[in-house]
């Protein structure tokens, strides 16, 4: 019994100091034993899932390819519809050049606004006009100099002790019509040449806009041409006030002249009684 104690600790202690040689044993052994492989003749389980894939290709190629064929014919005949009459290129490349033209067109309408159409001569006539024309630049910064500048030119409002009310009455109205309109001009001048501005800016945007952006393009010029109706619409109210104004004050004239008519009557019958 001691005996074979002592021989499996002798064992034990070979192994501790061979460890390594033991592992390099096992996998030497487990390369070289041979294993059962699969002989020439093909498995079953191979040839079903060869002939479910070729039925899945059958399937695809005459039943799903079929109809992404149809697909495709009709994407490309809805493509060739667009491309010959929705939006043709040719009919582009003609509105891309037309809109070219336009904007030379803008161009020389702006030189024209800006030809030097001054004449007054004298100081305070200068100014004046100068203020006037202040609005085709663009910016209306020169309307609270009219008021000044009206006076110097036409003088002011004459005193009660230079007038009578009546007639300071259609002077100060008159007066006021006439700067009003003055200054609405200048307005409306600078409202044209920002149009001008934007309507060129348009057409620029049109010259690379794609179909898809043409009309949000479209609205935006729409909209434009709302604005500027507008402003023609505003324009059209002064010109009624003025010439209302105008009618307005032959109308006094009458009715003044036909007072004084009255007075002097009654000056050369109150003289004609004392003689």
């Amino acid at each position: 019994m001691s005996s074979a104690k002592t021989g499996g600790a002798k064992i034990r202690r070979w192994s501790c100091r061979h460890a390594v040689l033991l592992a390099l044993v096992l996998l030497l052994s487990t390369i070289v034993v041979p294993r059962e492989v699969q002989g020439q003749l093909p498995s079953p389980c191979c040839a079903m899932l060869a002939e479910g894939l070729g039925t899945i290709n059958i399937t695809l190629g005459s039943v799903i390819g079929a109809g992404l064929q149809a697909i495709n014919t009709i994407l490309n005949n809805t493509n060739s519809f667009l491309q010959t009459y929705v939006w043709p290129l040719k009919a582009i490349a003609q509105a891309l050049g037309m809109s070219g033209q336009i904007q030379g067109i803008y161009a020389q309408i702006a030189a024209l606004l800006h030809i030097p159409i001054a004449t007054a001569t004298l100081p305070n006539p200068k100014q004046l006009e100068s203020i006037l024309m202040s609005g085709m630049s663009g910016s209306p910064g020169q309307i609270p100099n009219t008021t000044g500048s009206y006076a110097a030119v036409y003088n002011v409002v004459p005193t009660p002790q230079n007038a009578s009310p009546a007639v300071r009455d259609l002077i100060d109205m008159n007066d006021a019509v006439a700067q009003d309109a003055m200054e609405r001009a200048i307005a409306i001048d600078a409202i044209a040449a920002q149009e001008l501005s934007a309507a060129s800016q348009i057409n620029t945007n049109i010259q690379s806009a794609a179909p898809g952006t043409a009309p949000m393009i479209e609205a935006e010029a729409d909209a434009w041409l709302v604005r500027a109706n507008a402003y023609t619409q505003s324009a059209l109210s002064d010109l009624m006030r003025v010439r209302a104004i105008d009618l307005a004050d032959s109308g006094a004239h009458l009715k003044l002249g036909s007072g004084w008519a009255v007075l002097t009557q009654q000056d050369i019958t109150t003289t004609l009684q004392h003689k």
